[in-house]
């Protein structure tokens, strides 16, 4: 039951090349920078991570995009990072745009065996028709452009209503980072690092938590836990140090 390991180096050992990576967090609220940085010291290649967005040039995410070391990108925001568009325009990288609220649900579903659902959202569009360019070619021709998916035609309280079909996402890893988790793994985040670390917990096969505060077994109110141990198979304890590096994304102040 104690799923503890000594460091974020033997948390991600086994990551291999080519895998796919649920990683949590909002902007760069709640991100798991520090296993992130183990994934990019491990010299681990060829991924794909399914994730809000992709950090920016020199933090989260952006680190191993730096390094090139991200295949593919499933995400619903990229706009602060001048590396992304710059990989994505040039053919160096392949990106999944899907819509934010069919992004969480793909991933919710994925934790709970759910394997499709049906939306509204995207009726009408390129995310329903198809067309979108994931993957452009050096000259900046689109060579992997998204398929058309499923529609289906539905009664509702508001008459017939058409709806689009979208896949589960189900990751090799879950990386993510709570505020407060014990040793079964039982994790607790705070604020906007809820949005979206729960699901990347729920949908990753093997799940790994960094956790600012670790505490033992019955500490935690059972009716505050958001994430249950049950979705997480390894938990690294962060240093102070480590647990007070954070960053704004877009720091603003007054005249």
């Amino acid at each position: 039951m104690d799923k503890v390991v000594e460091s974020a180096g033997a948390a991600v050992a086994d990551i291999p090349d080519g895998a796919t990576m649920s990683v949590g967090g909002f902007g760069l609220c709640g991100i798991p920078t520090v296993l992130i940085e183990a994934v990019l010291a491990a010299g681990t290649t060829d991924l794909e991570a399914v994730s809000n967005n992709c950090g920016v040039d020199d933090w989260g995410l952006g680190r191993l995009l730096m390094a090139k070391r991200l295949r593919r990108m499933v995400s619903s925001y990229v706009g602060e990072n001048k590396e992304f568009a710059r990989q994505y325009l040039s053919g160096e990288l392949e990106v999944e745009l899907t819509p934010q609220g069919t992004l969480a649900e793909r991933m919710r579903a994925g934790g709970s065996g759910i394997p499709a659902f049906f939306t509204a959202t995207g009726v009408g569009t390129q995310v329903a028709e198809g067309g979108l360019p994931w993957k452009y070619d050096a000259e900046g021709n689109v060579s992997v452009a998204s398929p058309p998916k499923q529609t289906q035609v539905f009664a509702t309280p508001e008459g017939e209503r058409e709806f689009v079909l979208e896949h589960a996402i189900v990751a090799d890893f879950g990386l993510v980072r709570a505020w407060k988790g014990d040793r079964h793994g039982n994790l607790i985040y705070r604020d906007s690092a809820r949005n979206f670390n729960p699901l990347a917990a729920m949908c990753g096969l093997v799940t790994i938590a960094e956790v600012e505060e670790l505490v033992e077994p019955g500490e935690l109110d059972p009716n505050d836990i958001h994430t249950p141990g049950v979705y997480v198979q390894r938990v690294v304890a962060l240093t102070p140090e480590e647990a007070a590096a954070k960053r704004i994304e877009k720091r603003t102040v007054s005249s």
